[in-house]
């Protein structure tokens, strides 16, 4: 039977229909079913890592620490469940373990031996982020190095190098190759010379501490160009000259401590554009002249800390406007004057230092008002009147008040005997604010008798002349 094109177009059009829809799925499932064939089991984690990197971390447990017999107490360092203390690994390429983090010197982490030199392997780690070295170079004589060939692989982040006193020498260079560097710790070294240039070149650094080692030479001005830094502790060093005005470009900056140097000058004007700041250490310098003009700008200042500077000014008004303040510390720097009572609006006070200064008049009368306040130091200064605190803010403070050194200060006797605060006891005329010394009252009583005698002896003798 012969079957017309109007009759057969139905059934060709149902074939060719079957057709599309069937070859394309079986082809589908056979090349996806071929694909997760290949694929490895996405449900096995690494558990071993690359030959090359256990061997670099065997060289350097063995250089650094004699806890263990490394190699053969833990022949696989980042196996699960048998890793070696102070390590951290993480899953990374072609199905490996690799060391993220190495901390030495402290239980539970590996102890350093006497012999420990700094290993300059460590840099050739690619997938390490971290590592510490606390106490660790104690004895013998070694400096901070690096492996000669580039390190611009490098994935370390943070570098922290604490109280090794064996650990001499500049602070290399070549620190700036470490492109991912954050956080860079080398407090309570032995480092000497200047701080590298290189070091501001690492614009992802967000925390800088070089304190407690013996730096020298002034503070370069290229600090302005880390704007993520949030902190910066130079303190306990040898550093000259002024206080680079570029500073005030870390605006995110919220701890500063440049205290115990020999820096001079004046505090820059644009610390004002510190909006963040709160923590300001500059204590133990040769700092002088006026505060900066915006000072009360630093509205999240809580830790002002400038005591041992040749300061010679009167304390500025505008410290009473950094009303978050919690401690200031301006003992022992010449000031002179009287004591703003703009002072009293910071009532979020715990301390205030002011000792060893010139500052006269008396102790605003709002000071007793001070609900937070625990230290209290106001020796030797020229300061006089009354002390204007009550029993129990006396009481409160204890030990914690210090007046002494301030002949001009007395205390109410109704207060006298609550605690001993180093000021002598006011006379019986309290409207008076200094108190009478007897040194000064004695000579004083006998004019007034001898006057008194001499009055009465000749009105007798004209008495008798006129009888």
């Amino acid at each position: 039977m012969r079957c017309t094109f109007p009759l057969c177009l139905p059934l060709l059009f149902h074939v060719l229909l079957l057709s599309l829809f069937s070859i394309p799925f079986v082809s589908t499932v056979s090349i996806h079913a071929k694909k997760q064939s290949q694929l490895p089991n996405a449900d096995l984690q690494p558990t071993t890592m690359a030959p090359s990197e256990t061997e670099v971390l065997f060289k350097i447990m063995e250089s650094m620490s004699s806890d263990q017999t490394w190699r053969v107490s833990y022949p696989n360092p980042c196996k699960p469940g048998s890793s070696w203390p102070g390590i951290e690994c993480k899953p990374g390429s072609y199905n490996f373990l690799h060391v993220s983090r190495l901390d030495f010197g402290s239980s539970p982490n590996p102890t350093c031996k006497r012999t420990a030199t700094f290993p300059s392997q460590i840099f050739t780690l690619p997938y390490l982020q971290s590592v510490f070295f606390f106490n660790c170079f104690t004895h013998t004589k070694t400096s901070l190095s690096f492996p000669p060939n580039s390190l611009s692989n490098s994935s370390l982040q943070q570098l922290s190098l604490r109280s090794n006193p064996a650990l001499f020498g500049p602070i290399p260079p070549q620190i700036s190759s470490l492109k991912s560097l954050q956080i860079l710790t080398l407090s309570q070294n032995h480092f000497t010379g200047p701080i590298p240039v290189e070091i501001f070149s690492l614009t992802s650094l967000v925390h800088i501490d070089l304190s407690y080692n013996m730096l020298k030479g002034s503070i370069p001005t290229q600090v302005g160009n880390l704007i993520s830094l949030v902190g910066l502790d130079l303190s306990y060093n040898s550093l000259t000259g002024s206080i680079p005005d570029t500073i005030g470009q870390l605006a995110m900056l919220q701890k500063l401590d440049l205290s115990s140097n020999s820096l001079v000058g004046s505090i820059p004007d644009s610390f004002e554009k510190l909006k963040f700041l709160v923590f300001l250490a500059l204590s133990n310098n040769r700092l002088g002249g006026n505060f900066p003009k915006g000072l009360s700008k630093l509205q999240s200042l809580q830790y002002f800390i400038m005591d041992d500077n040749p300061m010679f000014i009167t304390l500025p008004v505008e410290l009473g406007m950094l009303v978050k303040l919690q401690e200031l510390r301006l003992a022992n720097s010449g000031y002179s004057g009287s004591i703003p009572p703009s002072l009293s609006m910071l009532m979020n006070l715990s301390t205030l230092s002011l000792q060893n200064n010139r500052l006269t008049g008396e102790i605003p009368m709002s000071f007793g008002s001070f609900s937070h306040i625990y230290h209290l130091n106001l020796s030797t200064n020229l300061l006089d009147g009354v002390v204007p605190f009550n029993a129990n803010f006396l009481r409160r403070l204890g030990r914690n008040l210090d007046l002494h050194g301030n002949p001009g200060l007395c205390l109410s006797s109704a207060e006298a005997y609550s605690v001993k605060i180093g000021v002598g006891i006011c006379s019986r005329n309290l409207s008076l604010s200094k108190p009478v010394k007897k040194s000064q009252a004695a000579p004083g009583l006998s004019y007034s008798f001898f006057l008194f005698g001499v009055l009465g002896v000749f009105s007798v003798l004209q008495i008798s002349f006129l009888l």
